[in-house]
């Protein structure tokens, strides 16, 4: 995309023209954009415009310059408040860390998108859903951030569908996909917290995840709520078995409450599951158990058709995230497998 000091665009003051364009030369997502103007990217800039040539990284495959500048016409293109800039900011810069492994995810025929988890003290402002329909539409800080990512994915980072975006089916979690943590209905403790941040920051993280299953149960024994949890993220055609993958759970406020009533901690949770997951090799297909036994032979050792694979290297890589309103659901959310989450503080 051009650059905003570049000369203008001769269009007619048009918007519905204006989006075609923007549309046409693959600048957006298929859905109608805010335009850019030089007047909304330097009020999206506020404070930060004497800075806005500072390129915060490269983004993978195609390693264009990640400037504040540029990110702030993405976010104006996805109808962002000056607000969240900092926080697409952060985001992008954990894009970039290695073990996130963008590399990998922008050109993958996988359907992977980019979960983008707002945590801490930007709760207290309301922005961001972190209830009902926390994953749905309807929120504006949830629904814009999350788009912003993928427009700069797209326009910095070179990943078009089609051309380097090699994404088989793709899902609808590309256009957008961000929430908030409840902090307040965690029963262990916040995930910001154990990320190693402070009630008084804000932070995000960001995710490689393939989709979400819903697991509406109505069982009130925690034993028997992990063993559906644990069936259903046994999945055999998977890359977190291949590879050894973060899945994550985005526990309901009234199952967290069932898994804590009779006293389990985070941890004794993540062991269950890790356990009640283990899948016999012999449930996947055989070039499938192959690769898994070329990417996993140095962590499990020599794997036969009859070995346990685990879903993840270790318990701790099983996430726990509490979201949601009132009801007996929980949200599966099974990894691109060769990819960890990252988080990055955000300074305002």
């Amino acid at each position: 995309m051009p650059a905003p000091q570049s000369p203008k665009i001769d269009l007619e003051d048009d918007l519905e023209l204006i989006i075609d364009y923007y549309n046409a030369n693959h600048w957006g997502d298929g859905l109608p954009i805010i335009p850019p103007t030089p007047a909304r990217i330097e009020k999206m800039l506020g404070h930060l415009l004497p800075i806005k040539d500072k390129v915060i990284t490269n983004l993978p495959p195609g390693y264009g310059d990640a400037t504040i500048e540029l990110i702030a016409v993405n976010a104006v293109m996805a109808g962002c408040k000056p607000k969240d800039l900092p926080i697409i900011i952060a985001a992008t810069e954990a894009m970039a860390d290695p073990q996130f492994n963008l590399s990998a995810l922008q050109p993958t025929t996988n359907p992977v998108g980019i979960w983008v988890i707002v945590s801490g003290a930007v709760a207290h402002e309301g922005r961001f859903n972190m209830g009902l329909n926390c994953l749905g539409e309807g929120n504006p800080g949830n629904a814009t951030v999350g788009r912003a990512i993928r427009l700069i994915l797209r326009n910095l980072g070179g990943a078009l569908p089609g051309e380097m975006d090699r994404s088989t089916h793709g899902q609808p979690g590309r256009y957008t996909f961000c929430c908030m943590e409840d902090a307040n209905q965690t029963p262990w403790g916040s995930f910001h917290q154990a990320r190693g941040f402070n009630e008084q920051q804000t932070s995000v993280t960001v995710v490689a995840i393939e989709g979400t299953m819903n697991m509406n149960s109505h069982a009130k024994d925690p034993d028997e709520l992990l063993q559906v949890f644990a069936k259903t993220m046994i999945h055999p055609p998977s890359n977190e078995y291949t590879h050894g993958g973060e899945p994550w759970l985005m526990i309901g406020p009234e199952h967290a409450e069932i898994l804590v009533r009779t006293g389990y901690t985070k941890l004794q949770i993540q062991e269950k599951l890790w356990h009640l997951s283990k899948m016999p090799g012999f449930e996947m297909a055989q070039r499938d158990f192959t690769r898994a036994k070329h990417s996993r032979s140095a962590e499990l050792g020599e794997l036969n058709a009859d070995s346990l694979l685990p879903i993840s290297k270790k318990p701790e890589e099983i996430q726990l995230l509490v979201c949601g309103g009132p009801g007996t659901h929980t949200v599966y959310l099974p990894s691109f497998g060769n990819s960890r989450a990252v988080s990055r503080l955000v300074e305002n």
